[in-house]
């Protein structure tokens, strides 16, 4: 029986465009990139050349700090380049796909007879150990340290967000081998949703978070089931995708690096699913999928957390949706924000769209203010299940008050965390920006 865990804060912002349960078919153009900026905490060294032949499960890069975490090629193909940025900085490895594919094949392996040590050197030769990630400090992991625990959120709640269990219709067998091999390295927890079928998994232990968004978040999780303190680690894998790609390693001997991906957004003509594997271009998939005339801004992620993309960006490694809504630089209200509206969504009422229950709204990207002074008006806690106190903790971040951070909990949470606490912010402070760089600041300083 799973353990059921109410929370009573959080938001749910209903959107217009949520993808529905069909899946397309898709040709790619054949152009595919690792970025390393997808893995938090990574400092990347490449290890193949322009020009060099690679088969799927080759590794691309390697983790600076820890050589032995490789990054392995979503397809085999030849390297086209590396793209540097400013101080040289690898910004993506790209690959030109072959048009039959050759894969490595690691072996397959009868997870029930592996102990932990033999999964974790199992995921580090096939280059996707590197897609777990830990508390603290929300950064890709460290073979070395080994977690008290294993946290899983099956749960995706944000906004437009895609739905797993469509995902992982007919790859039932390669998930619960994923989540076993998980549970040889340590205790194993499963968050899911309310009327989830994810309750029936073995090896693990089963929570059901009956919630509004962040419910999903799998720091909310980690807070509620077993806090993270000073000197502790727990790993993390809020991107569920990651188990398949663990099962189907153990189960076939191979990488495949492939995933259910949501086009979602008011902007999306048919909103749907494509099976694309990480790194895929963009191109193929958003193209004729929204009105060209329109200002549009195209997301790798969700409408929270995501990153701004084109069509020529790349599908990121955690990513489950290609989210695209209104830019909103080309729109002309008649007295801005004190008319009053029915099609305008506010989290405090300012408008009567609230008189209308779950009205689906078509926002667009504009932050409608501007930065200000922080007002102390619990408006984060509202929308943060966590047992933190959020904007005292934001303060001391930018205070560099790192013995307050410690003391206000920074080891327990993610920048996600904070993400719908930044879109309620009367403030409009980048406060996933603001965490991000307050943990990096600690793990440099704990180094």
């Amino acid at each position: 029986m799973a353990n059921v865990i109410k929370l009573h804060k959080g938001l749910d912002i209903n959107l217009q465009g949520k993808a529905e349960e069909k899946l397309i078919q898709m040709k790619s153009n054949g152009r595919y990139a690792l970025v390393p900026d997808d893995f938090e905490g990574v400092t990347p060294k490449v290890i193949v050349k322009e020009g060099e032949k690679v088969k799927a499960g080759d590794a691309l890069f390697v983790n600076k700090q820890y050589p032995e975490i490789r990054f392995a090629s979503p397809v085999s193909g030849t390297v086209r380049g590396v793209v540097r940025g400013e101080r040289r900085k690898v910004l993506s490895i790209i690959v030109e796909s072959d048009n039959e594919q050759l894969f490595i094949d690691f072996g397959k392996k009868d997870v029930t007879k592996m102990d932990g040590q033999q999964v974790i050197d199992a995921l580090l030769e096939a280059g996707i150990f590197g897609y777990i990630n830990q508390l603290p400090y929300a950064v890709s992991t460290n073979p070395a340290v080994k977690p008290k625990a294993i946290f899983v959120s099956a749960l995706r709640d944000k906004p437009l967000a895609g739905n797993f269990e469509f995902e992982v219709k007919g790859q039932e067998q390669d998930f619960q081998s994923g989540l076993t091999a998980l549970s040889k390295i340590a205790k194993t927890y499963l968050g899911c949703g309310v009327h989830s079928s994810f309750e029936n998994y073995r090896d693990v232990e089963v929570n059901v978070f009956d919630g509004k968004c962040p419910a999903g978040n799998v720091g909310v999780q980690v807070n509620h089931i077993d806090p993270v303190n000073k000197g502790e680690v727990v790993w993390t894998i809020g991107d569920p995708t990651v188990v398949l790609f663990i099962g189907r390693l153990l189960n076939t001997g191979k990488v495949n690096l492939r995933r259910r991906v949501a086009l979602c957004g008011s902007e999306v003509k048919n909103p749907c699913y494509v099976d694309m594997l990480v790194g895929e271009e963009l191109s193929t998939l958003l193209s004729n999928s929204y009105d060209a005339d329109h200002h549009v801004r195209v997301i790798n992620g969700n409408v929270l957390t995501g990153r701004p993309t084109t069509k020529e960006g790349f599908l990121g490694a955690h990513t489950s949706e290609i989210t695209v809504i209104p830019e909103g630089d080309d729109a002309d209200e008649m007295l801005g924000w004190i008319l009053p509206r029915l099609d305008h969504f506010s989290v405090n009422r300012s408008y009567f769209s609230w008189l209308l229950g779950k009205k689906r709204y078509a926002l667009d990207a504009r932050i409608k203010g501007g930065e200000r002074h922080m007002i102390m008006s619990s408006e984060y806690d509202k929308v943060l299940p966590m047992d933190i106190y959020g904007e005292y903790l934001i303060k001391s971040i930018i205070a560099g008050d790192i013995d307050r951070q410690e003391a206000l909990g920074i080891y327990e949470v993610s920048p996600e965390d904070f993400a719908l606490a930044e879109f309620v912010d009367s403030s409009k402070l980048e406060l996933q920006r603001i965490v991000r760089e307050g943990l990096n600041i600690l793990r440099k300083e704990n180094a």
